[in-house]
């Protein structure tokens, strides 16, 4: 659809020859011959653009522009003064009324044909709306061992059944498992990106080290080459590869690791959604507690943080599910069952246990904490739309 400009200006031969030349590069013209036809005419037709006349004998342009820039209505919509007043004075006058630009008559049609275009993919470009950024979910294990990257990918996994997209991430340089677990054995995009300056990771950067797994997971992942864990890298360069996953996936699911380090203390914030992963015995408890009082302490509202327990260890050593409970002082997002024997069956097969396996007791464990998590994912993607 053609953009519609209106013209205002009392000289009827200059309406004829803006509206014939504006006509001829494909624009849509209406004009008015007064400056009270025109507050009329762009508060009922909305131009995408105005062409507006100083020196007309019932209301100046200066204070047409005023009138409309205080219109909410019409505020919006750019405007070009085109007029034969030449002084400085007179095109200052015409930006503090609010003019988008001035041009003086007489004029070369290429030139203010130049300038229209110019303005209206301006405009376009401000009326377009920035696309909501993608979701960020982060799992860190209270200590190693405890399950955190098998659930992280398998929540990617059953989030990307349900008809989402997400991306996986994992920092862990030189222990890199997340990869391996999906048979991309080379996979070392985390390490590529981070060994480059700050300024230079962007999503793009990124999106050419995603891997590629046959069941359409993404991801940049760390390799298991141990001199990958050398890699001095700026924590600023963490935050620009977090920022940057937003725009590949919906939503974006981190590895952390495990414990509280100088990354996860950085990144906490960078974080939408945050889960805990634990085993039920008393070492877990104790360094969840005191992992959960550092995070709240420092930024991360409780709300944002959810407690998974997996339990892989003997039924004879486990802690109940209401005393962890209790002892943490909240409650459990989910239980995930022992499931090592599935585990290594989907690792020699390079595909997560959801995809593996879908009707198993562990796999319909995930896929409950995925929709759980989808919907705050969705509910707090709704609310970056409403803002």
């Amino acid at each position: 659809m053609s953009e519609r400009i209106l013209i205002v200006d009392d000289d009827i031969d200059s309406l004829k020859l803006i509206g014939l030349m504006l006509q001829r590069h494909g624009y849509e013209v209406f004009a008015a011959n007064a400056g009270a036809q025109a507050l009329t005419k762009a508060a009922s037709d909305h131009p995408d653009m105005i062409i507006l006349d100083v020196m007309m004998p019932d209301m100046d342009g200066y204070e047409v522009c005023r009138r409309l820039r205080a219109n909410p209505s019409t505020r919006a919509i750019p405007i070009i003064m085109f007029t034969a007043k030449t002084l400085v004075d007179d095109k200052v006058a015409g930006f503090e009324a609010g003019a988008d630009d001035y041009l003086t008559k007489p004029t070369h049609p290429a030139e203010l044909a130049s300038r229209v275009k110019a303005i209206l993919a301006r405009s376009a470009n401000q009326r377009r709306p920035t696309p909501p950024k993608g979701i960020t979910v982060g799992f860190v294990g209270v200590k190693g061992g405890v399950g955190t990257t098998t659930l992280a990918l398998n929540t990617a996994a059953s989030l990307l059944m349900a008809g989402e997209n997400p991306v996986l991430a994992d920092f862990r340089l030189g222990l890199g498992s997340m990869g391996l677990m999906l048979g991309l054995d080379q996979a070392a995009g985390m390490a590529t990106i981070l060994g480059k300056p700050t300024a230079e990771i962007q999503p793009a950067t990124i999106e050419h080290e995603l891997a590629s797994h046959n069941s359409g997971l993404r991801g940049l992942f760390s390799s298991a080459t141990p001199r990958e864990a050398l890699i001095k890298y700026p924590l600023e360069s963490a935050v620009a590869v977090a920022n940057s996953m937003r725009a590949l996936g919906q939503p974006a699911v981190f590895d952390l690791g495990c414990g509280y380090n100088a990354l996860l203390n950085r990144l906490q914030l960078e974080m939408d959604q945050l889960v805990l992963v634990l085993d039920p015995i008393q070492i877990s408890l104790i360094m969840a507690r005191e992992l959960l009082r550092e995070l709240e302490g420092t930024g991360t509202g409780a709300g944002r943080i959810h407690v998974v327990i997996i339990n892989h260890v003997h039924s004879s050593a486990q802690i109940p599910w209401n005393e962890v409970e209790q002892f943490l002082g909240r409650e459990l997002r989910a239980i995930i069952s022992d499931a090592r024997d599935l585990a290594s069956q989907a690792a020699r097969a390079a595909m997560p246990m959801v995809m593996l396996q879908p009707n198993a007791i562990v796999s319909n464990q995930i896929t409950k904490l995925s929709e759980d998590l989808n919907i705050r994912i969705r509910a707090m993607a709704s609310s970056q739309l409403m803002t």
